[in-house]
């Protein structure tokens, strides 16, 4: 930035000024991002705005970033091809005798479809429609159904494979197979506290329960299962064993997912492979558009060294690695009240990784601890999309779920707590089947 024109607080300040004000008038964020870039090119002599266009570009010519609208592809196949219905099958027979019995069938059927889909808000769409008014008509609290439902969903964040995890991988240079496995843990222990979560207010609140299902029952479930569970294996030990990458994966799930639908359970005809196509197309262009202007504003960023001003003054507080872990989920959290996960990547995380760098923070780590932070922003106002489409559906005010949903979020802070206080958690099974993962 030699010869530049504005100082690094000022440009500083002018960005986000601009950025913050638009969302003030609700601009959709990737415009947000873009508009904030432009009043620096034009004030700058070194730089133009054909710079925002080329940074831009430059952030779709990733070949790891294919993998996104493949993995929605994937999720909207499972939806209309059957394949969630023989899932939800399963979870019952496995959990439907618990107390709260439909609330756990939502839970661990959300656990499902995170290891296929790897996007939360397709998770969120899907549960609502089939949960929300399934647990009204039997006697559950209209808050209680749309938080657990909205609150489930952001398990597909975590569990592999995540197209966070794919995203934070391309863009801060982390094995993302080392991500699939770290990501393991975390889930199933977010989901264990979220189906205890449903057994204290089943309890509390007589909530009803099915009868437990038979072996015979359990076996038929599995059986017709076993083909739709295939597909995490499938993308998960593809990677890990070298057969394809990340985004080859994906493209075998949509495959694997298709025939399955049209081949196997036979529920798919054309007009819904249509539909998918079109409903995948548009998700992937909002994501992807997020990345590209988020990417230049990125760019600017690194351009005036901002990151290194704003953490100079971090760096001589001495926090250590306990003390950098809760800074940065500090700052994943609140950042992800505001704004969307994949943007928050790819702005914040470059902002922070030297930060973990200095304190000796694992990669992998700053990863999860990152990526479960940004998945409390998906059920906290007032960006919450996956709490937004819950209440959509449920056809209710979010202010009242908040409250049915901050006390699920209290269990999953601990998780967050245990994965900053004891990396072992996250880095146990990359160490275990691949330490050649870990830097």
């Amino acid at each position: 930035m030699s010869g530049a024109v504005l100082s690094a607080g000022t440009a500083a300040a002018m960005m986000f000024g601009v950025f913050f004000g638009l969302m003030a008038l609700r601009v959709p964020v990737a415009f947000c991002l873009g508009l904030a870039c432009l009043p620096i090119m034009l004030i700058e002599p070194h730089l133009s705005p054909s710079i925002l266009v080329q940074e831009t570009f430059n952030a779709y010519n990733s070949f790891i970033l294919l993998a996104v609208p493949f993995f929605l592809l994937t999720a909207n196949l499972m939806n209309i091809g059957g394949i969630t219905d023989r899932l939800m099958r399963l979870a019952r027979a496995m959990v439907g005798h618990f107390p709260g019995g439909l609330a756990q069938i939502n839970v661990v059927l959300s656990f499902f479809f995170a290891g296929i889909s790897g996007s939360s808000t397709a998770d969120a769409a899907s549960q609502s429609k089939v949960f929300i008014e399934a647990q009204r008509k039997e006697g559950y609290d209209d808050s209680f159904s749309v938080a657990i439902t909205a609150v489930s969903a952001v398990l597909a964040v975590i569990i592999p494979p995540s197209i966070l995890m794919i995203v934070w991988g391309g863009v801060l240079s982390v094995s993302i197979g080392a991500l699939f496995l770290a990501g393991v843990v975390p889930g199933l222990l977010i989901a264990g506290v979220q189906m205890a979560t449903v057994h204290a207010y089943a309890k509390l609140r007589g909530y009803p329960t099915y009868p437990r299902a038979t072996l015979r029952e359990l076996g038929k479930a599995l059986f017709v299962s076993v083909p739709a569970l295939t597909t995490p294996f499938i993308i998960i030990g593809g990677k890990l064993f070298g057969w394809f990458t990340a985004t080859e994966s994906a493209c075998i799930a949509v495959l694997y997912a298709g025939a399955l639908s049209l081949l196997v359970y036979r529920e798919m005809d054309m007009k819904g492979l249509w539909e998918a196509l079109l409903d995948s197309g548009r998700l992937a262009a909002v994501a992807l558009f997020c990345v590209g202007t988020a990417s230049a504003f990125g760019w600017l960023l690194a351009y005036y060294e901002i990151p290194k001003v704003l953490l100079a003054g971090v760096e001589a507080w001495g926090l250590g690695p306990v003390g950098v872990g809760l800074f940065i989920a500090a700052v994943f959290l609140i950042t992800g009240c505001f704004l969307d996960a994949i943007p928050a990547i790819i702005i914040v995380g470059s902002i922070l990784q030297p930060l973990t760098v200095s304190a000796g923070i694992d990669p992998v780590q700053f990863a999860m601890i990152g990526i479960v932070s940004l998945a409390f922003g998906l059920v906290t106002p007032p960006y919450g999309l996956c709490l937004m489409i819950a209440c959509s559906v449920a056809g209710m005010r979010m202010a009242d779920a908040l409250k049915d949903t901050f006390i699920m979020l209290m269990p999953m802070l601990a998780v967050l707590l245990l994965i900053i206080v004891w990396p072992a958690v996250v880095l146990f099974l990359p160490s275990l089947v691949s330490p050649e993962f870990l830097n």
